[in-house]
């Protein structure tokens, strides 16, 4: 039995093979018309791409990296769990891999580069310095994600926190909540993604009127749950007073609704409670969390999209790609009226 073949579809439809691979997988740059004429031909003829022919035929492994800094945060998971379907509805599979986000893990996946293995990579880094990551690309596609400043040149993939915070903290005001804490960042030097969110937040408090309390900037030792409740038992013991706390993550909110609780404050009656990333169990929470959520398929889409285009020879100037937000209203901060 025949094996229907990329030149069997291409000399179908009467285009090209290059054009077939995209439509194939998912290139964005191809007109609906276009698309829906392969497309029918590919379905006609019943053509599945074939892995080693297409490694063979074009010296790609049809595998792409993502490496993220701790898989035990729901938030990463989740993400590379958007990525794993993106990258497969264009050809690729991914390469999954974990840097704890420090500088010896993150200077692995630039220097091994995994023997080959991968075409390119999509990259969160947290340790390196955008000096320090200039030097180790040595021409490799690659994007990045997140907020730290990276290298000229390079591709990058962000949400904007500060809107984002301020669109949540207005949420909060608009529910006639005046003391909201900042609540879960780091203590000393917060890292670059808490500080966007807190300037988010002071922006929000500023427009407002309500003006800034520093009282009510909780940081926490540890970023987990756990941490979390701890680091707001002993706010509250040292006598911090609020009505609403806009949470660094997710994380920090589950350990915030456990420490309330736990003294008897209602949420949101007492305290209204919004967390950052909205993932999954968020909904699943009593009472359910209000969160703020990236726009996860965009960011995903964006990335891979900016991968590809280096993949294919494409070189551009670095590009900043800033993907949307949302505010997933529930119980623990519901609208008012």
């Amino acid at each position: 039995m025949h094996r229907v073949t990329l030149q069997d579809v291409a000399d179908r439809a009467g285009v090209s093979m290059k054009t077939v691979s995209n439509v194939v997988r998912g290139y964005q740059h191809v007109s609906p018309e276009m698309r829906r004429r392969v497309q029918e031909v590919v379905d006609e003829l019943g053509y599945r791409p074939n892995r080693t022919g297409r490694t063979l035929a074009t010296g790609r492994s049809w595998m792409l990296g993502l490496a993220f800094p701790d898989l035990r945060r729901p938030y990463f998971a989740e993400l590379a769990h958007v990525f794993a379907r993106v990258a497969e509805e264009r050809g690729y599979r991914l390469l999954l891999t974990e840097t704890g986000g420090t500088p010896d893990g993150e200077r692995a996946v630039l220097h091994d580069r995994e023997a080959g293995m991968v075409d390119g990579w999509v990259m969160h880094p947290q340790s390196m310095s955008a000096a320090e990551l200039d030097g180790m690309r040595r021409g490799m596609p690659i994007v990045f994600l997140g907020e730290d400043p990276q290298p000229d040149g390079s591709d990058q993939v962000a949400v904007d926190n500060v809107a984002a915070a301020v669109e949540a903290v207005g949420h909060l005001v608009a529910a006639g909540r005046r003391r909201i804490a900042f609540f879960g960042h780091e203590p000393g030097e917060p890292s670059r993604t808490s500080a966007l969110r807190l300037e988010g937040y002071r922006r929000a408090l500023t427009a407002a009127g309500l003006g800034l309390d520093p009282s009510l900037l909780l940081t926490r030792e540890i970023g987990d749950a756990a941490g979390a409740e701890a680091a707001l038992d002993f706010a509250l013991d040292a006598g911090a007073r609020f009505d609403a706390l806009l949470c660094r993550d997710d994380l920090a909110a589950f350990g915030a609704l456990r420490s309330l609780h736990r003294r008897g404050l209602g949420v949101p009656g007492d305290v209204a409670v919004v967390g950052w990333d909205a993932i999954e169990l968020g909904a699943s929470t009593s009472p359910s969390l209000t969160s703020v959520a990236a726009d996860t398929r965009d960011l995903a889409t964006a990335a891979l999209d900016l991968l590809i285009e280096r993949m294919d020879g494409a070189t551009p100037a670095g590009r900043h790609v800033t993907i949307g937000h949302h505010l997933v209203v529930r119980e623990s901060a519901p609208a008012v009226g």
